[in-house]
């Protein structure tokens, strides 16, 4: 299996991040006739219908689920705003290629009449999951076309994995699970944001009322060689233990671009683990990530514990001796719920989780 890893909300464009363009690049080095594009990933609160996707409010929360073209979050991305819900014609815009369907009412049939009402054209197959058991169905089909065809390339979210895994569990596959251990407490914490995202907003709202120091900065400063200044006043209070936020304020986290403002306060945490002020380092904000993990120096991470659903806390694998095996957590804007830094700081292993 070869899987290209989408967002769960399918973030894209014609000309940013486009799916359809590398489902075009897939297709011309792997050999499978049909490729398989999961829509749905319930465990994240992504729901697929009818080939329309639905997303919660709040990835591990118990907010409204929304239609995506309708999701008060979604809808008004700074980078790949959600204007259609239907998969198949937002991947549709990105690729040439026909997208066929196997949808909802098809998952309750065997797996062996999914695919007969697909036209003879379709080389792309959307399909539908609303639950669990349709992801353990959805990886009994996805094994069974891998093994006709030698090598499957799909494309989508990480229900992927989810829907294997929970095939080859159910098969016997797997080894022991294996027990995370609690991480513990790590104080002082360090957050940096990027997002634009209401879900992180609230939390960044719940964390200055439960005691976070808020640092708003500003990233043309910064990026200009002003970074003295602002490193001196976040490490200062992380030196008194004061867990810390960090983002760019209302006005300019809507008008900077992605590079720009992660790659600021990358190298903010940079500087304060530097210092050896802050063991576990939250970065929000799915676009702005990457480039503050660049800055970071980080160019690996491994799990540590699954504290939350789709953001677990890993070990930073870095050639910068301050940073490597630094506690990291990479948080997309729509993940968590409003106490999401306090879940961070205190690093207590959710209840129902034991793998």
């Amino acid at each position: 299996h070869v899987h290209y890893k989408t967002c769960s909300t399918f973030d894209s464009s014609t000309t940013i991040g486009s799916i359809g363009k590398a489902i075009d690049c897939g297709a011309s080095v792997f050999n499978n006739k049909l490729i398989p594009v999961l829509g749905g990933t319930p465990a994240l609160g992504r729901y697929c219908l009818f080939g329309n996707l639905f997303a919660r409010m709040g990835i591990g929360s118990t907010g409204d689920i929304y239609r995506l073209d309708r999701h008060p979050s979604m809808r008004k991305h700074p980078v790949t705003p959600a204007t259609e819900s239907d998969l198949r014609l937002h991947i549709g815009q990105q690729t040439n290629k026909k997208i066929g369907l196997i949808n909802v009412l098809q998952l309750d049939q065997n797996i062996e009449h999914w695919t007969a009402h697909l036209k003879e054209d379709e080389e792309v197959v959307l399909i539908d999951a609303l639950n669990d058991e349709h992801l353990q169905k959805i990886g009994r089909w996805m094994n069974a076309q891998a093994n006709g065809s030698g090598t499957m390339f799909s494309a989508g979210p990480s229900a992927i994995e989810m829907a294997l895994g929970s095939y080859w569990a159910g098969t016997g596959m797997f080894n022991k699970e294996k027990q995370w251990a609690a991480p513990g407490k790590a104080t002082p914490l360090l957050v940096i944001s990027g997002s634009c995202s209401p879900v992180t907003a609230a939390q960044i709202i719940y964390a200055k009322a439960i005691g976070f120091k808020e640092v708003i900065i500003d990233v043309a400063k910064i990026l200009s060689g002003d970074l003295e200044k602002e490193t001196r006043n976040i490490n200062a209070l992380l030196q008194q233990q004061e867990n810390v936020v960090v983002h760019t304020g209302d006005i300019q986290a809507n008008n900077l671009a992605a590079e720009k403002v992660g790659t600021a306060l990358g190298m903010l945490a940079k500087a304060a683990v530097g210092k050896s002020l802050a063991k576990r380092v939250v970065i929000a904000g799915g676009d702005t990530s990457s480039y503050a993990a660049r800055a970071m120096e980080i160019e690996a991470v491994e799990m540590i514990a699954p504290l939350v659903s789709g953001a677990p806390l890993c070990s930073a694998i870095s050639p910068n001796k301050y940073m490597n095996v630094v506690e990291v957590n990479f948080k997309g804007g729509q993940v968590g719920s409003e106490d999401y830094f306090e879940v961070l700081l205190n690093g207590k292993l959710p209840v129902t989780v034991a793998h």
